[in-house]
């Protein structure tokens, strides 16, 4: 199948499952403009599903024209599959595509998007190249965009023993003043999920910072240690 043809029929299934009664709501819950056909999840997965067997790059350059293409389309939906088409090769989940991870990152602007892009293609890249993606996180947490900020807080969210727990920590540390919720949610996000494996380690951590911290930032990061008995003192 031509990747014309490819996006066609993706369309073209995307309007024939479309709820358009349920697409206002979708955008006013997402708090976006951008249009939603509709499409119940469920759906759109067996969408996906379709589109994943029908179409199958062959390339690398084809399959960034793949996945822009689909990003290029006007529905939130049409995002959705956008990532889903692109971390579905994961061979292709490297450095060599963190621009267009970035561009995703700065034109969706809003967790639904910013998050799934974060943790599951630019953490995938982080894995496979340490010594080129970490310089770049090094960037993207003093960026004046907080949603690459906030990219480079929470990417190593699955890596548990892989994590690179110095930039962990040290991201969340140069982070901790900032007022924005997006921000203070993403170091307690960060410090949670690396406590399932390090939970010694989040712990001195958010000793140590406790005043640092917002109250939302250390509630989230210890929330783990406290359901499972770590206890800290008050302020």
């Amino acid at each position: 199948m031509e990747l014309t043809q490819a996006i066609d029929d993706l369309r073209a299934q995307l309007q024939a499952a479309a709820i358009p009664e349920k697409a206002t709501d979708m955008a006013a819950y997402m708090k976006t403009e951008m249009p939603f056909y509709g499409v119940n999840r469920p759906s759109l997965k067996i969408i996906e599903r379709d589109l994943k067997k029908r179409f199958v790059p062959e390339s690398a350059d084809e399959h960034r024209d793949y996945i822009q293409a689909i990003w290029a389309l006007p529905h939130r939906e049409e995002k959705y599959v956008a990532i889903t088409m692109a971390r579905a090769w994961k061979h292709w989940i490297d450095a060599e595509h963190l621009d267009i991870y970035r561009q995703w990152i700065e034109e969706g602007a809003w967790w639904d998007l910013v998050d799934e892009i974060s943790v599951h293609l630019v953490g995938g890249a982080y894995l496979k190249d340490r010594e080129t993606i970490g310089p770049v996180m090094d960037e993207w947490i003093t960026d004046t965009n907080l949603w690459v900020r906030r990219a480079a807080i929470i990417c190593q969210l699955t890596h548990k023993k892989q994590t690179d727990v110095g930039r962990l920590f040290d991201y969340c540390v140069q982070s901790a003043h900032e007022k924005d919720f997006f921000i203070r949610k993403a170091i307690g996000w960060a410090l949670r999920q690396y406590s399932y494996s390090a939970p010694e380690s989040v712990y001195e951590f958010l000793t140590t910072y406790r005043n640092d911290l917002s109250n939302l930032s250390f509630k989230e990061g210890s929330r783990i240690l406290t359901k499972n008995g770590w206890s800290f003192e008050e302020h």
